[in-house]
């Protein structure tokens, strides 16, 4: 049996599939560019950043991290012809709100010592400043030996309650 959500997906992708008329897309982004940003549900980057279908690769995760967003971002540059990067984190992030060892501990008590076990060792990556997460994020892309130089990369806050973008780096 389905869940709610099983259920809404298919319906609302059944109303979307019956007007979709976009099949014709390239793969490449048509703009040559890739976001990094959270995957706060907060967010609609496509509304929020102006993104149409087709115009850039959106890359979300926990923060809008650079490290974790790496390979897809090789991957669009290299294979797929991008050359730009927005590296775009937010305001009330949940990354803002705890340590690395705030996160493992919340593991082992959820999930006990085999969870805590396979999780040994990772960084969740948490910042505790929203603007050096960005400065940071960017300076990691720019140094990096897997992004040529002549990528564009910028750094960005979106502000959840007014749905604007100012860049800081």
């Amino acid at each position: 049996m389905a869940t709610p959500v099983q259920q809404n997906l298919t319906s609302k992708n059944e109303k979307y599939a019956s007007n979709f008329s976009e099949g014709h897309l390239a793969l490449p982004p048509a703009k040559k560019y890739a976001v990094v940003t959270c995957m706060d549900a907060r967010i609609d980057p496509a509304a929020a950043y102006g993104i149409s279908l087709g115009d850039a690769h959106v890359i979300r995760n926990a923060g809008g991290n650079a490290k974790d967003a790496l390979r897809s971002l090789v991957i669009s540059e290299q294979l797929l012809g991008t050359n730009e990067v927005l590296i775009i984190k937010h305001t009330g992030c949940g990354m803002l709100t705890f340590k690395n060892e705030d996160a493992h501990a919340v593991v082992e008590k959820n999930l006990g010592s085999e969870g805590k076990k396979e999780l040994a060792g990772l960084d969740f990556q948490p910042f505790p400043n929203l603007e050096k997460g960005v400065e940071d994020d960017v300076k990691l892309l720019k140094t990096s030996k897997a992004i040529p130089d002549s990528v564009t990369i910028t750094g960005w806050i979106y502000d959840v309650e007014t749905g604007k973008v100012k860049q800081v780096a």
